[in-house]
């Protein structure tokens, strides 16, 4: 199996959000991103440390990540590159 660059991880966390109504509960989203837990919490911080998604918690202390605009941003610059580089045969 191919490892993954983290460049498609983070494409991949970022489809699961959006799929899901742009928000997701921390347990189905470290199941949907296939990663361990630690390597999970590296790429969440990082995620919200960029602006790319939001840790958000209700009123009952339970929290969810919602994608930004600069996360959907991401989604379709990453998507434009792949196509480029797809069309060049690379």
């Amino acid at each position: 199996m191919k490892k993954r660059e983290r460049f498609d991880v983070i494409k991949d966390i970022l489809e699961s959000i959006k799929k899901n109504n742009g928000k997701i509960k921390p347990t189905r989203l470290l199941y949907s991103s296939n990663l361990s837990s630690l390597m999970f919490k590296d790429y969440i911080s990082d995620l919200v440390k960029t602006g790319l998604i939001t840790e958000v918690s209700n009123s009952k202390n339970k929290k969810h990540y919602e994608i930004t605009e600069k996360g959907n941003d991401f989604l379709r610059k990453y998507s434009m590159f792949n196509e480029f580089v797809s069309n060049l045969g690379l």
